[in-house]
């Protein structure tokens, strides 16, 4: 009897941090397939980055098992946030202001 060099549990690669070509790439070679729920176009996908992973790295499953990545961070996880400016603004005055002593920074000290 020939046992096949395959075998039938496969160890999740880390796919963190990867850009999407590699990340498939790399679950191809140990014969599992990815998904992205968050990417409809993933198999166009070539330099986003994975964000998320499940089953985790180093997980043992089946061989032709779905490996799921995440482009974006879901809600509550981080990411790069908001970058337009916000309103009102912070006030001028940087660490100054920080190191000023407690009372109204806008009380104009001098003679009665």
């Amino acid at each position: 009897m020939h046992m096949s060099r395959k075998t039938p549990e496969v160890r999740v690669p880390h796919l963190v941090g990867l850009m999407a070509v590699d990340a498939r790439e790399a679950a191809r070679t140990r014969g599992l397939s990815l998904s992205a729920p968050d990417r409809p176009d993933f198999h166009l996908a070539v330099v986003d980055y994975v964000v998320r992973q499940y089953p985790r790295p180093g997980a043992e499953v089946p061989r032709d098992s779905m490996v799921y990545v995440w482009f974006d961070f879901g809600p509550g996880e981080g990411g790069g946030g908001v970058h337009e400016p916000r309103i009102p603004r912070p006030p001028r005055g940087g660490l100054r202001r920080e190191l000023d002593e407690p009372g109204d920074p806008y009380m104009v000290t001098g003679s009665p």
